[in-house]
């Protein structure tokens, strides 16, 4: 059993002053309203609904956090770029959710989920941004490969890469299915040596 899969919920923070005691191993999640980023949480925790979208996108505005033991944690950061959220909740996001990936000392790095069909967005670039000076690694992965063909979804794959490389810092992107399970072994290759985990997974080229 992964131990991605003992993941169960813990705790909610609204704030700074409501954020767990920064010293833990943290792994976050970040994305567009609508990306897959639920989906690809609760694949990878194989749970259906430990990470679940509001009925309206983008309203959340919530750190979840689940526990995966001995102070590990996945980090599910408020979804972004829905339109119809107030402009006073776009700047808590902003300022809440910036300050947190750019200064939490618990954070080991940090999965940027974007829609293969439309990746690399400008609030996207904007998240990396603040992110990457931060020097710690960043993974972009990118959801619902089904819907594209494996040759138009390898060419997304390959551009997303050439861009992260073109910014600099350490950065590397995959391709991920929550409807067809793909991608799971590459993306684990990644987030459990951020935790301390060891894992035999190779990650495809």
């Amino acid at each position: 059993m992964s131990a991605l899969h003992k993941a169960h919920y813990v705790a909610s923070a609204h704030g700074v002053h409501e954020l767990l005691s920064d010293v833990n191993r943290e792994v976050a999640f970040a994305g567009r309203s609508n990306s897959g980023k639920s989906s690809a949480i609760n694949t990878l925790a194989n749970r259906n609904r430990l990470a679940f979208a509001s009925k309206t996108p983008g309203r959340t505005q919530l750190i979840n956090f689940f526990g995966l033991g001995d102070d590990r944690f996945l980090v599910d950061l408020p979804g972004y770029g829905y339109a119809k959220v107030p402009e006073k909740e776009r700047r808590h996001w902003g300022e809440f959710v910036g300050d947190y990936i750019r200064t939490r000392v618990s954070l080991q790095g940090l999965i940027v989920i974007m829609d293969v069909r439309h990746p690399m967005t400008p609030l996207d670039l904007q998240l990396l941004d603040w992110f990457l000076p931060t020097g710690k690694p960043v993974h972009a992965l990118l959801t619902k490969a089904d819907k594209l063909g494996r040759q138009q979804a390898s060419a997304q794959l390959s551009a997303v890469r050439g861009a992260l490389a073109a910014r600099g810092g350490n950065a590397s992107a995959s391709l991920f299915s929550s409807l067809k399970r793909t991608g799971l072994a590459e993306v684990e290759n990644v987030i459990l040596p951020w935790f301390g985990i060891g894992t035999d997974i190779k990650i495809k080229a």
